[in-house]
């Protein structure tokens, strides 16, 4: 089965749907290794610094975005770590999972950037067109 997952999340109802894919496919190996990325672009970046100035209250809201998701990982008992990567969104998942060897990748269909999906096209398409490893889009 599946060893190395790879969860795209943002925190929207539709990752944490995602998230709950992944992780029963983690369970059904007990060797299984999670890792749940979160992908911040400039605009989001820049938002979050003018609102909070402070470094450290923007990197901890962002963590706060993945806490459903990582209860369940805690939970369940699967093993994971978080990764918190600078650039929009979906090449930088693209490129992060392709730096790797995931054996699968989980996203949801949609995210918290409506505008994105309607004008730029989904992030969960541009990962299933560029990643290498299998992917799972979620609804």
């Amino acid at each position: 089965m599946f060893k190395k997952i790879l969860i795209a999340a943002d925190g929207s109802d539709h990752s944490i749907r995602s998230a709950k894919k992944a992780i029963y496919l983690a369970e059904q190996n007990p060797d299984a290794e999670v890792t749940v990325v979160y992908a911040i672009d400039g605009q989001t970046s820049k938002e979050d610094i003018l609102h909070h100035f402070d470094k450290s209250v923007v990197d901890e809201a962002r963590k706060r975005r993945l806490q459903p998701i990582e209860k369940i990982l805690k939970e369940k008992g699967v093993s994971y770590e978080l990764k918190i990567l600078q650039g929009e969104p979906g090449p930088a998942i693209v490129e992060y999972a392709n730096q790797r060897d995931f054996d699968i990748v989980v996203v949801g269909s949609r995210g918290l950037n409506a505008l994105q999906e309607m004008v730029l096209g989904s992030v969960s398409h541009k990962i299933a067109k560029r990643v290498k490893a299998p992917v799972m889009i979620v609804k």
